[in-house]
């Protein structure tokens, strides 16, 4: 991610992020949080170094006190012009120069602190050395739901970027599959993203056939046959927040097995999507989508969990996922996408992105998800 986010943030907006998250800290019983180029740095300042590099770039929150952004000198100029700016206090340090005591001097020696998971280890060692009496934790287990619940505003972008993905999945429906590869199929995905908005395409899954059985599956120079199942996941950066959908088309009309196993996954999905409401643990999401699957015969062919959160990233905080019992409130958005999958012959994945309302969920996906045939 480069440059500064795009999203409609005030200086305000960015402030309250950095107060709130500072207090959550506090409550977990952190001295603060060490914030590194990435998305919690956007999410909290609306700044994303143009490049990140060697040299330390780091937001200090501390309860109580106003935030500090230590920059280089020659990135503090753009670090000035980030949405979050005004609320910071910046400082620079240049070439020759060590910035690691100079950071120190903002912490306490023997405070336990949170850091955001893509910090260099160049960096967090560098910080050790300079407090030996320091500790620290990944933001992800220490403050997991940091960026999980949404604001209207942040609803309004992911809803958009949920949008354009549907548009671009209406119209990679409409064109040729058979004959083509993998890539020239993921070539058009990407560029249909780009048309409807997207700054950044982050992945476009065209898994054909038994590629189809890979969640995973990187579309390669397999040509997609007449009789294919293919599975599509898609998604990037719309306005600075993410978009992340699929769904399996079939190249010609499918066998009677291939409808059953798309039906079973569809009612998986809806199983999933019907357990979202305030107050249900994580799990449940899970459970409800896997038991249809199990119930059916195929509970060994779903084999990765049933959703991710997503907001300045793809992929974030709260996750869909047997043992997990955080609570889902209000403004969480994430995917749901349980799938089957039959190793050398094809799979099916079915996914919408779904946000937490007052009295249940609601989609941010829109495209049918009946079967669709494809030429």
């Amino acid at each position: 991610m480069s440059g500064t986010t795009t999203a409609p943030f005030t200086a305000d907006d960015y402030q309250a992020r950095m107060a709130r998250a500072a207090r959550t800290a506090a409550d977990a019983g952190l001295a603060g949080l060490l914030v590194a180029p990435g998305p919690d740095l956007v999410w909290l300042t609306g700044y994303a170094p143009t490049a990140e590099t060697e040299r330390l770039t780091l937001l200090v929150l501390v309860p109580g006190r106003d935030p500090v952004l230590v920059v280089p000198a020659l990135e503090a100029p753009d670090a000035e012009r980030a949405g979050g700016a005004p609320a910071l206090t910046l400082r620079d340090w240049t070439d020759g120069k060590d910035p690691y005591l100079a950071t120190a001097e903002l912490l306490d020696p023997a405070g336990r602190y949170g850091v955001s998971d893509n910090t260099w280890a160049l960096h967090l060692l560098a910080l050790q050395r300079a407090l030996p009496g320091t500790g620290y934790a990944a933001l992800t287990d220490a403050l997991p739901m940091l960026r999980a619940v949404k604001d209207a505003a942040e609803l309004e972008l992911l809803a958009a970027a949920g949008a354009a993905a549907d548009a671009a999945f209406e119209d990679i429906r409409n064109v040729p599959f058979a004959g083509r590869r993998e890539t020239d199929v993921a070539a058009d995905l990407a560029e249909l993203l780009r048309r409807h908005g997207h700054s950044r395409v982050d992945f476009t899954i065209v898994a054909s056939g038994p590629n189809g059985a890979n969640p995973h599956h990187e579309a390669g120079r397999r040509v997609i046959e007449h009789g294919d199942m293919v599975v599509l996941d898609f998604g990037g950066l719309r306005d600075g927040y993410g978009s992340d959908t699929s769904r399996t088309v079939h190249v010609g009309e499918p066998t009677e097995e291939e409808r059953r196993v798309h039906d079973i996954v569809r009612a998986a999905q809806e199983a999933g999507f019907r357990a979202v409401r305030p107050g249900a643990a994580c799990q449940d999401v899970d459970r409800a989508a896997r038991a249809v699957i199990t119930d059916a015969g195929y509970g060994e062919r779903f084999i990765h969990r049933t959703g991710h959160g997503i907001g300045v990233t793809t992929h974030e905080p709260p996750y869909m996922v047997e043992g997990e019992e955080q609570p889902l409130v209000p403004g969480m958005c994430f995917s749901v996408e349980p799938g089957i999958y039959l190793p050398g012959r094809f799979g099916v994945r079915i996914e919408d992105i779904v946000t937490v309302t007052e009295d249940g969920g609601r989609r941010l996906n829109d495209t049918t998800r009946e079967m669709v045939v494809v030429d």
